[in-house]
């Protein structure tokens, strides 16, 4: 191997980033990929809207790629988080944009609010339904019971999102499944 001479901080900076790369130049570690920002509006989730923050806070604790923030005045939301008598569904457009719905129908049956606006706003960030599924799968919507609190997406569910927010900021953006998605 033939090495230049190198001064100062220069030298140093070479040496420790070659031992930590094994020699071999690292493109991830030189350009930190930023995240993806979404904004939501839960002005009209009612009563349901610290469960929306707190559902939206969980995502931002458990994924790199994309960040949900609250919309700030003027500025137009990624997704609309509303409360009505029926049951949560999700109305996903292009990846990263919908409409949530936080149905009083499930919090009156006894399912946890912070479950189902964290799962409500992982439809919007691209995952299906997973039915029938454990507690554990986020996604499992329902069908894990009224005894499931479990905001928190699980693995597998956490790189499906990197994956989508990933790949999403060097091209464009895929579009999401059409339809309604209930539960």
């Amino acid at each position: 191997m033939h090495v230049r001479m190198l001064t100062g901080g220069l030298a140093a900076a070479c040496l420790v980033s070659l031992s930590l790369t094994g020699g071999q130049a690292s493109a991830a570690a030189e350009a930190p990929v930023a995240a993806r920002v979404l904004t939501y509006d839960a002005s009209g989730s009612a009563e349901f809207q610290s469960a929306v923050n707190r559902g939206a806070a969980i995502w931002n604790e458990s994924v790199d790629a994309v960040e949900l923030r609250p919309v700030t005045a003027g500025q137009r939301a990624n997704i609309r988080v509303l409360a009505d008598n029926g049951w949560p569904r999700a109305l996903p457009g292009t990846l990263g944009n919908g409409t949530v719905y936080i149905g009083r129908q499930a919090v009156d049956q006894g399912y946890d609010t912070i479950r189902i606006s964290a799962h409500e706003l992982g439809h919007i960030l691209g995952l299906p339904d997973r039915k029938p599924g454990p507690c554990s799968s986020l996604m499992s919507g329902s069908t894990a019971g009224t005894s499931c609190t479990n905001p928190y997406p699980n693995a597998a569910e956490k790189s499906e999102v990197e994956g989508n927010f990933g790949g999403a900021l060097a091209g464009p953006v895929p579009a999401a499944r059409a339809g309604v998605i209930v539960d």
